[in-house]
């Protein structure tokens, strides 16, 4: 099998002009094609009035290697990598011990599922519900005001990413390929087939629930157990000259677990269990993230800014932006978390505050566009003290909003206009806020520091430069948006155990060792091996 990368084909091109490239790239005739399959495709909107789409593929020829040496030296033109996923370790059959995931987020899914495909029956511990029962809780706080602290946008089967985008792309280096088999495990639970080929993939919420339910059927039928309503508030730690054991957990109620290997694939959200943590003397340390708004556009405007005459092309979709902003008081302002023709959504999961994230459905054809737009901050300039110095500082934000709504799970809300003029907003314009269970206008100063208010002031102005009318006043600012990640690190080692306590793998966003649903995914196959590699040879 040979790839083929940079074939770059105009975005209305004919149907069999692919075809004409590969040949011409080849320099070959029809009949020596076996086949040929899409691997990428991707699109260069750079110039709107020229938009292009990037493809690779993957062609099967009839004398592969004669072919190669024909065109050595040859850009754009190698053997396809193998790209298989294979398995570090299998469970002997006298294996006895069972390890243990907290967390059933991408992370703990991927690594309940790699343990469970490896023979090591694992034991998943969610403190929230299954994940149609905790749809009707979200459901509840969303429509009624009503919030279950333990079943919500945060708390629950499938983590905090199942009420998002469903984003399926990251930053990450994939040497190994595990992005492949993330999604590829996640078309056999039900995603469609084209997240394997396109740029930015994603699967948004419904789906996303079926999914979920379906990769928790594997993990059973494989031997592992999935067991809801089970909130782990201790570990059972062995501890001499300052190095620690992992030898169980405590279930609230008082159940206690056994198992040598723990993967804690908390999300940033378990505070409570942060804290449990720190007083066991698990090693935590403060890290930097993020504080700011959810901003609102409608959006045709996105789509007419980013693609031009091509706007509503169903090849292109809604279109997404990644905007960045420093600003003279030495704050970096982004876009976060963009989530075209979507929503915004309430997401606190404690009760007396408010917090915002974003999500959309996989057609994504939601009136508005948002996106979170965030300061970064960092615990040695904003949030001195103890390695939890920065959850009490999210608190204290999402308080503040909380009263800024009104005391009733309402979001305090602003135009651009009014923001950026420094006066609250009596009403609202054009753009209808998506934010249930309702808004209240008012001044978003009182929801965020100083320097977060000024900054973000600074930036929409100079963001609108990259996309015309991105300062409209009608736009709507939303607060407050503090969960853009972990406020804390559980340090591990190369052998992805903590630093001080063997047999404790901190893993994904609430360790802060990935950001999203991919990143998380891939987080919890590289844990799930260094669990079975430790369990098949103890030291």
């Amino acid at each position: 099998m040979l790839r083929l990368t940079e074939i770059k084909l105009p975005l209305d091109h004919a149907g069999e002009a692919l075809d004409t490239a590969i040949l011409k790239r080849l320099e070959i005739g029809a009949d020596e094609i076996l086949s040929r399959t899409v691997f990428r495709r991707a699109h260069d909107a750079r110039k709107r009035s020229a938009i292009y789409l990037i493809y690779t593929v993957d062609v099967e020829v009839r004398d592969e290697a004669k072919l190669l040496e024909r065109l050595a030296g040859k850009a754009h033109i190698a053997k396809t990598p193998d790209m298989d996923y294979k398995f570090v370790a299998q469970a002997g059959p006298k294996q006895q011990t069972r390890p243990i995931v907290i967390g059933t987020g991408p992370c703990g899914l991927f690594a309940g599922l790699i343990l469970a495909q490896m023979g090591f029956r694992p034991i998943i511990l969610e403190r929230g519900k299954a994940v149609r029962e905790r749809t009707q809780d979200t459901w509840g706080l969303w429509r009624k005001g009503v919030l279950d602290p333990e079943s919500n946008v945060q708390f629950g089967e499938g983590g905090a990413g199942t009420f998002s985008d469903g984003k399926l792309y990251s930053q990450i280096k994939d040497r190994k390929h595990y992005g492949r088999k993330v999604l590829l495990e996640f078309v056999k639970a039900g995603a469609p087939d084209e997240i394997l080929y396109v740029s930015k993939p994603h699967i948004g919420t419904f789906r996303l629930v079926g999914m979920v339910e379906k990769m928790r059927g594997t993990i059973e039928s494989l031997g592992g157990e999935v067991r809801f309503r089970s909130k782990v508030v201790d570990l059972e730690i062995e501890r001499t000259d300052g190095q620690g054991q992992v030898r169980g957990v405590t279930l609230e109620g008082g159940e206690q677990l056994r198992s040598n290997h723990v993967v804690l694939a908390v999300g940033h959200s378990a505070r409570d269990t942060f804290g449990m943590l720190h007083q066991r003397g698990v090693y935590i340390e403060a890290k930097p993230f993020s504080i700011g708004l959810r901003i609102e556009h409608p959006q045709s405007l996105i789509d007419a800014c980013r693609f031009g005459s091509f706007a509503g092309d169903p090849i292109l979709g809604a279109a997404d932006y990644k905007l960045v902003h420093h600003c003279a008081n030495g704050r970096s302002v982004y876009s976060f978390c963009m989530c075209p023709g979507g929503t915004v959504v309430a997401a606190t999961s404690e009760p007396g505050r408010v917090v915002t994230n974003g999500m959309s459905q996989y057609s994504r054809n939601e009136r508005n566009a948002n996106a979170g737009i965030v300061v970064s901050i960092s615990p040695e300039q904003d949030y001195p003290g103890d390695p939890l110095a920065g959850i009490a500082f999210q608190r204290e934000w999402e308080s503040r909003a909380f009263e800024a709504g009104g005391g009733n799970y309402f979001a305090p809300v602003q135009r651009v206009g009014d923001f950026i003029a420094g006066r609250a907003s009596q009403s609202l314009g054009d753009v209808v806020p998506s934010y249930t269970p309702g808004v209240t206008p008012t001044d978003l100063r009182a929801v965020l520091p100083d320097y977060a208010a000024a900054a973000i002031r600074e930036a929409i102005p100079a963001m609108a430069k990259q996309i015309k009318g991105y300062a409209m006043d009608d736009a709507i600012l939303t607060g407050v948006e503090t969960r853009t990640s972990s406020p804390i690190r559980i340090k591990r080692g190369a052998d992805y155990q903590s630093l001080n306590t063997h047999g404790l793998y901190p893993a994904g966003e609430g360790a802060s060792y990935a950001g999203g649903i991919f990143s998380a995914a891939v987080d919890g196959i590289e844990v799930a091996e260094a669990v079975a590699l430790s369990m098949v040879s103890p030291k």
